[in-house]
């Protein structure tokens, strides 16, 4: 089955006379010219579009773990477990209801996708229902959430007198993220 995962703008927009539907011409970030054609010959499409964010670069990544790691030297704290803090206090969370008998079920199936999807309960006015309070990892993570990951783990580091590295180079990998 043909699949295309790209990048691209919105180069036009307007509305179908015949169907009252909106129409939109897109500018992709590939030259698969075949696949598209099949694609198109293929009739109707699953489409999601979605905002464009770019991803963290392994280095930034690699340096916000090593300060993790100095933060459990000093603290005597898993850094799983002040990563976790963390994640929390970046609050990049979705509230979702969930039927109280599938609550534990959500809430494993939500860790499983990795160390910083956290979740949390609290009661919803739906009767029958829990609210999950679900955090995403910093793995989904744009430029802006993870500057701002970077700078609690900084402050962090700097009350408990660890050094960091000198801010110019914190913002150059973080600068990093703009080019991947």
């Amino acid at each position: 089955m043909a699949k295309i995962n790209t990048t691209g703008t919105i180069t036009d927009f307007n509305i179908d006379f015949n169907t009252s539907k909106p129409k939109i011409t897109m500018l992709l970030d590939t030259n698969n010219k075949e696949l598209i054609e099949e694609l198109k010959n293929d009739g109707k499409l699953n489409i999601e579009l979605k905002k464009y964010r770019k991803k963290r670069s392994n280095d930034a990544n690699a340096y916000a773990w090593a300060l993790l790691g100095e933060l459990q030297n000093v603290l005597n704290i898993p850094k799983e477990e002040i990563y976790r803090d963390l994640i929390r206090n970046i609050g990049s969370y979705e509230i979702v209801p969930v039927k109280n008998e599938a609550v534990e079920r959500f809430r494993q199936a939500w860790g499983k996708n990795g160390l910083g999807w956290i979740t949390e309960t609290m009661k919803s006015k739906l009767e029958g229902f829990t609210n999950v309070v679900a955090y995403y990892g910093s793995s989904t993570y744009d430029t802006k959430e993870m500057t701002r990951l970077t700078e609690l783990l900084v402050e962090e580091c700097k009350q408990f007198g660890i050094e960091t590295k000198p801010q110019a180079e914190i913002d150059s990998l973080l600068k990093e993220w703009d080019k991947k």
